[in-house]
């Protein structure tokens, strides 16, 4: 199929930025008609349902099929048609890359990391994509040593990606992890820092990370599969040795497991970790003793997760055992079956315990209640304990980087819709806190002219969820001021109120942004995550919805400049917000968007799909089947008018393949009876995250920024 080119002058109508008008002025698109895909019949369905999946050829690309090229020429055409329908916003996009390219400090630095006698850090040159990884012995005024210039390294490559940085005990050996396509399959490489050779061992496919004995030549690392990506065994190398001959210390069984392997902070244990949604298990090592055997800590148990870290003479463990919300327990070093648990903290209906950091005479938990996360802080030679105050309405605070066993000081950072990224320490025994670095915004930044709100929506089932909000001062809160909605909603990951310099291209035009705290993340404790999976996933939908009716109702929007945003199983949500929905919102931008859940759920072969069952359920079920198939966007897609739509995704996915996407695109095109804008773009060289380096990524945010400002008649 071959890309249409066609040169046209556009006409852009654009209206004040106040929004008084009810029905937008946009910019006249080209009339052009978009690419049709071929359709052939296909079989997926189970359980005695037809269910016919015409565009199914569209997954060759991976598996080399017959129409593996005819795939890459139906999203190129469709990148040439999004290219073209957005041709009168070029100069804008160039004018927004460069305006949020502008307010990055180009040459920055990271705030240093003490461990073990060096201080760590990255820094970055003014015009290069990546950075370079460094660090000085004892004190900041020492010579610096560069141990990877990633600048350098990624040069010829349209994506690189360098992870998984890794110092041997003794300070000399540096493993890492490289991967240049995008589809999160790393090759391990070992460089010696005391004469800058990069030794031959180069391990793959491997998920990038590795644990070093403490004997500084042996290597422990997670090795994945190379069709199903799945992280299936733990290996263990011998500096010099043939990858092909390493070790499997632990092969996981259960192919919808996650494992990995780590290390205690203490640097006494290596630990193996096997989890899925609702369990988990974990082996231990002595570090000092790399060629023992591994030994079980605890056998997993039915719907129980557990989570340790070794402190002093005991293990700490966080574990939802007969507690909804997690507890903090402790066991001994040679007792560590469930049996010889000892609470420490108790489980709480209000509070979810998150997890918790280890020093020698300290232990921090994190928790999270309200919706917000705090710190708790323990001494434990006393038994005194307290919680670090941050005094904002709503905002997100993370435990650091802290690998110093011994320190009684605490690395947080702390953002919040209007505070840039802030680096602290704090003092535990003073509790006196010091700002290392706040994220600089170029150009200068004022928080005072943005204001934050804390609002909650009430669920059809009359829950309160949780909104947060950020718009610029003297936006006018009429009911006509676009606004763009954002939720991910899965796997409990919450979605925290954090800065972003690029939001501010929205805030300064007239944008309100909203996050939807909705279910299906872990905002509100675990319950709010349980009511968010498997036969009871639709509540992430309608509670988006619900928040959605709500700020209308409010008047911070109306539907006719209410925007939708989400990525992939937020991607999901916009995907069944577009069936449920369609008259709720103008505009929706669906990034890497899970979107074919049933076809996907029943191909194990498909990267992940078995690490998903606890998620999402196994459609091999026939309930799961039935439910799945209920809210699957790809086949609810019906007969009627949508909202204008975006849909990106990147062609060396790992982890929603671009062909969902795809296939969900080329079905609405020929279901849509509307007129409105449909756009599908495809980052050929890149995956899930998208475009590698500091900046290329802005390219994709611009495209994103400039198709709303479009729909609301915004050029500038």
């Amino acid at each position: 199929m071959q890309k249409r080119i066609i040169l046209l002058i556009f006409a852009v109508i654009f209206f004040s930025c106040n929004h008084s008008k009810e029905v937008n002025q946009i910019y006249k698109w080209p009339d052009v008609k978009p690419p049709v895909a071929d359709q052939k019949p296909h079989e997926t369905g189970m359980h005695g349902d037809k269910r016919n999946d015409e565009y199914y050829w569209m997954a060759d690309f991976f598996t080399k099929g017959p129409d593996s090229d005819k795939v890459v020429e139906y999203l190129k055409a469709e990148n040439g048609y999004t290219d073209t329908m957005m041709a009168a916003t070029k100069q804008f996009q160039t004018n927004l890359f460069g305006e949020m390219k502008g307010r990055i400090k180009e040459k920055d630095e990271s705030v240093p990391v003490f461990k073990n006698g060096f201080f760590y850090y990255t820094r970055s040159e003014e015009g290069e994509q990546y950075f370079k990884y460094c660090r000085k012995k004892g004190r900041l005024e020492a010579a610096e040593e560069v141990l990877l210039d990633v600048d350098v390294m990624a040069k010829n490559h349209p994506y690189y990606s360098a992870s998984g940085f890794n110092i041997s005990p003794d300070n000399k050996l540096l493993a890492y992890g490289v991967d240049t396509v995008s589809r999160r399959q790393y090759t391990i490489y070992v460089k010696n820092l005391e004469t800058g050779e990069t030794f031959k061992d180069a391990i793959f496919p491997t998920s990038g990370g590795s644990v070093w004995g403490n004997d500084n030549k042996t290597l422990f690392y997670t090795a994945t599969n190379p069709k199903t990506l799945l992280s299936e065994e733990i290996k263990r190398h011998t500096l010099g040795d043939d990858d092909k001959k390493d070790v499997v210390v632990y092969k996981e069984k259960d192919n919808s497991n996650y494992i990995g392997v780590g290390k205690t902070k203490s640097g006494k244990y290596i630990i193996i970790g096997s989890s899925a949604t609702v369990s988990s298990e974990y082996r231990i090592l002595e570090a000092d003793k790399p060629e023992g055997k591994f030994e079980v800590f605890q056998p997993r148990m039915k719907d129980v997760l557990y989570d340790i870290d070794h402190q002093n003479d005991k293990f700490l463990i966080v574990t939802n055992k007969d507690a909804l919300n997690f507890k903090l327990m402790e066991t001994p070093l040679n007792k560590t079956g469930v049996e010889n648990w000892k609470e420490v903290i108790p489980t709480s209906k209000d509070v979810l315990i998150e997890g918790v950091e280890v020093f020698k005479k300290f232990m921090v938990v994190t928790e999270r209640k309200n919706g917000l996360l705090q710190l708790r802080i323990r001494n434990i030679e006393s038994n005194s304990e307290y919680y670090v105050d941050f005094g904002e309405p709503a905002y997100a605070a993370y435990v650091g980087a802290n690998p110093e066993y011994n320190s009684e000081t605490l690395r947080y950072y702390y953002t919040s819709l209007t505070t840039p990224g802030s680096t602290y320490d704090y003092g535990m025994v003073s509790k006196e806190k010091q700002l290392l670095k706040r994220q600089e915004v170029v150009g200068g930044y004022d928080p005072e002219q943005y204001v934050t709100e804390r609002l909650y929506a009430t669920s059809h089932d009359g829950l309160k969820i949780p909104v947060s909000l950020v718009f610029k001062k003297g936006t006018k809160l009429e009911g006509n001021a676009p606004l763009l909605l954002y939720a991910y909603g899965s796997y409990g990951n919450s979605m925290d109120a954090g800065f972003s310099t690029n939001r501010l291209s929205l805030l300064d035009r007239g944008f309100i942004f909203a996050i939807a705290h909705v279910r299906g993340g872990q905002e509100m404790g675990r319950q709010w995550y349980e009511d968010g999976k498997l036969f009871r996933k639709k509540n992430t939908f309608t509670d988006f919805i619900d928040c959605a009716e709500f700020l209308i109702k409010q008047k911070y929007t109306s539907t006719a400049h209410l925007y939708a945003e989400g990525g992939s199983a937020g991607g999901l949500l916009m995907g069944a917000i577009s069936n449920m929905r369609p008259d709720l919102w103008h505009g929706i931008i669906a990034d890497v968007p899970f979107v074919d859940v049933v076809t996907t759920m029943l191909d194990e072969s498909i990267p992940l799909t078995t690490n998903e069952f606890d998620e999402w359920g196994n459609p091999k079920n026939k309930d799961s089947y039935d439910y799945m198939k209920s809210y699957s966007p790809y086949d609810n897609v019906e007969k009627k008018e949508y909202p204008n739509m975006l849909v990106t995704t990147g062609l060396h996915d790992s982890q929603v393949q671009y062909f969902e996407p795809a296939k969900w695109v080329a079905r609405l095109r020929t279901h849509k009876t509307d007129k409105n804008i449909l756009l599908l773009q495809t980052n050929m060289e890149a995956g899930h995250g998208g475009a590698s380096g500091r900046f290329e990524y802005l390219k994709e945010i611009a495209l994103q920024y400039s198709f709303m400002f479009a729909l609301e008649g915004i050029d500038k």
